[in-house]
Parts: structure tokens; sequence; C-alpha cells
């Protein structure tokens, strides 16, 4: 079911036109002033992967690339982007749960209570 965007040389306004088939004739009208100059306009595209194409992705060498594991802002910026390349399976919230997580070992840190070794306490 394709769907076509298009803006109004009169008054400038986006319209969404949706259409059974790619084939299918679209005479689009603005909705907002009822104009008919429209120029059609490039939308995004969503593209599906599977899950074994997302998890690829995030082994490849490359994705690691600037991650320092003794860096907690570094971990939470990696950890994040797992989080959108894994979508909905990371979980709504995931990006709130990452900050949480940094902000609770802040304050350890502050308080003295993170000195041990790397990898030693559950900072994340």
């Amino acid at each position: 079911m394709p769907i076509y965007e298009y803006r109004c040389a009169d008054c400038g306004g986006k319209t969404t036109v949706v259409t059974l088939s790619v084939g299918a004739a679209v005479e689009p009208v603005c909705r907002r002033c009822g104009g008919r100059a429209l120029t059609k306009l490039v939308s995004r595209v969503a593209v599906r992967r599977s899950e074994e194409s997302r998890l690829e992705s995030l082994a490849d060498p490359s994705a690691l690339a600037g991650l320092d594991e003794n860096d907690p802002k570094s971990v939470a910026r990696w950890m994040k982007r797992m989080g959108r390349e894994m979508g909905e399976e990371a979980g709504e919230g995931f990006d709130d749960e990452v900050d949480k997580a940094m902000e609770e070992a802040a304050r350890e840190r502050e308080a003295g209570e993170g000195d041990g070794p790397p990898g030693d306490a559950d900072e994340f």
C-alpha cells in the first residue's frame, strides 16, 4: 500500500495520499486549501531487517569503533546505539534505563563507592 506525500504550491501545506496499489491513478488535492498544484515529495523509507541481520551488524568489529569499556559515557553511547538497532526488542524506555544507570554510576563514583577495578561493580 503506497503512501505518497505532496507539497502544495498554493499554501505550502503537506498532503499525504494512501493508494491501494503502485499502479493506481493518483490525483492529489491539498487537504488545507483544496489546491491541485502539488509537487511530489521524496519520502523516508523504512526497511525491515531480520533479527539475525541486526545482530550481525552489532557483532561487526567496526560497530565497536570508539567504544572504550573503561569510559561509562562511551559504553552508554554504544548501548543506546545497540538499543536503536534492536528496536522494539530492546524494550520501550531502554535509553531512559541507560541514562538512569549512568546517573547512578556517577553518584556512586562521587560517593567513593565505585573505586574498585572496572567490571567489579554492577555499574551497568
